[in-house]
């Protein structure tokens, strides 16, 4: 399913290469792992083989698919003022962070797209920027990859995406 040198996405993270494959012995039984090394942090992991779909390891979107989701976040916002309480944030931080670990771009960019749209209402808490800005530089990645640009240039063309809908603050 998955060749040496090619690169995934691992969920939460962003985007890795496979960079090897390990064998380890593990409970008396050998155990082939591979060894993904992230593009974009000074971070290795070994991840067993016979696991990779269960932790989430994923390939890169299609070229199709990255423009759906460019469509998506071009589209205006068809929602309205959610609750912005401390409750409800910690109840949607809490679907934020189980959707990032499912590594679903899809639901990454509507994450992206609803903290936007809240900075419209109200000033984002820390937690908020944090996600924005995780959630940002995950999709921007894999972007950068698949459209062959650096990412910087996939971060400006996310945000010119949605301020063009004048749905975009600030992000330092």
């Amino acid at each position: 399913m998955f060749s040496l040198f090619e690169k995934v996405v691992y969920p939460g993270h962003g985007v890795a290469q496979i960079s090897g494959i390990v064998e380890k012995n593990v409970a008396g039984k050998t155990t082939q792992f591979f060894e993904l090394k992230f593009l974009n942090r000074d971070m290795t992991i070994l991840i067993p083989i016979d696991n990779l779909i269960s932790v989430g390891i994923r390939k890169l979107s299609s070229d199709h698919n990255i423009n759906k989701i460019l469509k998506m976040l071009a589209e205006p916002v068809k929602q309205t003022v959610p609750e912005l309480t401390t409750s409800n944030w910690n109840k949607r931080n809490k679907r934020y962070k189980s959707e990032l670990i499912k590594g679903d771009l899809n639901e990454i960019c509507k994450i992206y797209k609803d903290l936007l749209y809240i900075a419209q209402h109200k000033e984002l808490s820390f937690g908020e920027k944090n996600l924005l800005q995780q959630t940002e530089a995950i999709m921007a990645q894999e972007i950068s990859i698949v459209k062959g640009i650096n990412e910087q240039q996939a971060i400006a063309h996310l945000r010119s995406l949605c301020d063009n809908n004048n749905n975009h603050p600030c992000l330092m």
